[in-house]
């Protein structure tokens, strides 16, 4: 079950994701009942459709709305303050959300946006047909490879069998599609219908795991062949070669091929089916002189050429910031982790990590009340292994290895693969929020109060206190999608009226992430993914329980926000000292939440000259809106997209086109250094 269909108690239509728990409405001017026609009528792939009779359609957001002719030809685009009439003709109306809409009808059709909507108008009754398609994607199949680099090479070239297009619009995260898992074995197994992309483009390695994983990704999305050879380079059937043994090394040089090919797609896709006012091209085409009409047309390989001659040096300024690093030990095991990190695009380095004593993970300064079992908690590490990784200027960054990393998040197979197991689910999203000490209840209340405050979300919250063993047991083992925990965890496990829990005891789990906002609880947190959970927040050490509270309440307020683990977490970390304890395990790419534009974003403003502000928006690209979507900035004076990872889209504005802007949706927003909420933001605290 991919999309369901569902009356609204108002008039229209709710369309839901029930694996990735998403939803939109489509708003109607009487009451309709839905009928199932059929997915194939539509020009675009749909999971399923029906077929609603009315006269208008109002989206409760201002979402890009693209409508083609019979022909596939766009005949009109849709952003926010546009009019556009078309006469009586058969339309296929593209509306791009949290999951792909599709309406197709035979009427005139007026659309309309303005500040907070869009009405879609066909003037009198007609039968529409609404076609629905999740944006969820997984492993279509497993492959079994040995230990062998060679066979490895093998493995990772077929993960490009996922691309749904080897044109320009595989910048698309809708168009990739989620690469085949791979699981070591005693041989190299790849399924017949596993059939790699045919592109002409070959990536020349040294069979070793320190040149496969860095390649993978760049592999994958060029549908390149991997295949043993005594230098690195890229080559094509046309006879095009390039050197990735460069001056800056080999894994450097990979990096820079990614970044500048994918960006380069994302320009030239632009003269395609989605021909849009992409704020990135604007400014490319004053540094390179491409023609993008002509690329548009050539093959991947000719595109490849074209790309890789230009200077990096012209492109490197206007790269979208990359989603996800991943420092990977180069071993065997670390296969089994490379498709899921391949579907976010991910740089992939590989690192001999330096090893660091326990005590170095332990906070400083711990006089304060803290989150130990006692209140003389001594912050003992545990028997962890711990290591550093060099950082870089990825948002996000994490680490697949045995050994618990510090300051990025650690990633395992496991918890990826439990991600595809989560049950279809069209109800409420169910949040539980658990104190066990009476004197975390004001990190109890605030909680409390964050989660569930979308009016445009149902949500479903449950407050426990106090439990014994075998209820917080009970709760772990209910279905829910997050629990946030508060209260104590010894090496005994957590801490209850009655005793302790030990998560590695559980028999069963049916919450899907959660936050264990207590000290010392990375090794309960761990065990819980192995129990089943997909991801989760939890401490390397000993927490003040001052700052406790403001990360606890900041992550929650940003997971409410749409944000994914890892990005609300980086998001949090800067607001207490005790941030740097804090890491993701697991699949730090889910969400709980949707975001009400689509994507993530923090606003940050700055003076600008006179009464006018600099407004940024940094945005957090998803696993499901993965690197290379787009988003649009509400601001009347805006007309541009702009690419959903990092901060490039800026304006200047007024005070009122600023407060106006920030009162369309609740999200994150840094002024002067300090974390604000958009719904808070005022005047006074503007020129505070």
């Amino acid at each position: 079950m991919n999309v369901a269909f569902e009356p609204l108690s108002a008039p229209g239509l709710e369309l839901i994701d029930p694996i990735e728990r998403v939803r939109y409405s489509l708003l109607t001017d009487a009451p309709v009942t839905p009928s199932s026609t059929d997915p194939g009528a539509f020009r675009f792939p749909v999971d399923d459709a029906v077929e609603i009779e009315c006269s208008a359609i109002t989206l409760p957001t201002v979402a890009p709305v693209i409508v083609r002719n019979e022909a596939g030809e766009v005949v009109a685009s849709a952003e926010h303050f546009s009019h556009e009439e078309l006469p009586q003709g058969t339309y296929s109306i593209e509306v791009s959300v949290q999951l792909r809409i599709y309406l197709q009808v035979e009427s005139d059709v007026t659309i309309s946006s303005e500040t907070e909507r869009t009405s879609i108008e066909f003037g009198e009754p007609t039968r529409v047909a609404v076609g629905g398609r999740s944006k969820h994607e997984q492993p279509a199949a497993t492959l079994t490879t040995t230990d062998d680099p060679e066979d490895i090479m093998r493995a990772v070239t077929a993960l490009s069998s996922s691309l749904k297009t080897t044109t320009a619009e595989r910048s698309l995260p809708t168009l990739r599609g989620h690469p085949p898992a791979i699981e070591l074995g005693d041989e190299l197994s790849i399924p017949e219908e596993i059939e790699p992309a045919d592109t002409g483009v070959a990536i020349e390695l040294p069979p070793t795991y320190r040149h496969i994983y860095p390649a993978a990704t760049l592999a994958y999305y060029l549908g390149a062949e991997l295949v043993p050879g005594e230098t690195a380079r890229i080559v094509t059937d046309d006879g095009f070669e390039r050197d990735l043994d460069g001056p800056g090394g080999f894994e450097r040089e990979v990096v820079r091929a990614l970044k500048q090919v994918f960006f380069l797609d994302c320009v030239t896709r632009t003269e395609g089916l989605y021909p849009i006012d992409l704020h990135e091209r604007q400014l490319l085409e004053h540094e390179v002189d491409l023609s993008f009409p002509e690329l548009y047309e050539a093959p991947l390989s000719r595109q490849l050429e074209a790309y890789l001659d230009v200077p990096y040096e012209a492109v490197e300024e206007l790269l979208p910031q990359w989603k996800l690093t991943t420092h990977v030990s180069p071993t065997p095991e670390s296969i089994e982790t490379l498709p899921y990190l391949v579907n976010d695009l991910a740089v992939i380095r590989t690192a001999e990590p330096q090893q660091v004593s326990a005590s170095s993970v332990e906070e400083t300064g711990m006089g304060a009340y803290t989150r130990g079992a006692a209140e003389t908690s001594g912050g003992d590490a545990g028997d962890n292994t711990y290591v550093q990784v060099e950082s870089d200027d990825a948002i996000e960054q994490a680490w697949v290895g045995d050994e618990t990393p510090i300051g990025v998040s650690k990633a395992t197979p496991e918890a990826y693969r439990n991600r595809f197991d989560r049950e279809p689910s069209t109800g409420d999203i169910a949040i539980t929020v658990v104190c066990n000490d009476d004197r975390m209840d004001e990190e109890r209340d605030i909680v409390d109060e964050v989660y569930g405050s979308r009016a445009d979300l149902p949500f479903e919250v449950a407050v426990e206190r106090d439990l014994r063993t075998d209820e917080l047991a009970d709760v772990f083992a209910e279905p829910a999608e997050f629990l946030h925990y508060v209260g104590h965890i010894d090496d005994d496990g957590f801490r209850c009226a009655d005793g302790t829990l030990d998560a590695g005891s559980l028999d069963e789990i049916g919450v899907d992430a959660f936050l264990l906002n207590a000290c010392q609880s990375y090794d309960q947190g761990a065990k819980l993914i192995e129990a089943g959970a997909i991801g989760g927040i939890a401490t390397l050490s000993d927490v003040i329980n001052s700052g406790a509270v403001r990360i606890g309440s900041t992550v929650a307020r940003l997971l409410n926000c749409g944000f994914p683990l890892r990005a609300a977490l980086e998001v949090a970390k800067g607001e207490s000292i005790v941030g740097s304890q804090y890491l993701v395990i697991g699949d730090g790419g889910l969400t709980i939440a949707q975001a009400e534009s689509g994507t993530p974003l923090l606003a940050r403003i700055e003076p600008a000259d006179g009464d006018r502000y600099e407004l940024t928006f940094e945005a957090y690209a998803t696993t499901s809106g993965g690197m290379g979507g787009m988003f649009m900035p509400i601001i009347e004076s805006n007309e541009n997209f702009y690419l959903n990872s990092g901060d490039n889209a800026s304006v200047t504005v007024s005070e009122q086109e600023l407060l106006q802007s920030l009162e369309l949706e609740t999200l994150p927003v840094r002024i002067s250094g300090g974390l604000h909420w958009s719904d808070e933001v005022d005047a006074e605290t503007l020129n505070s």
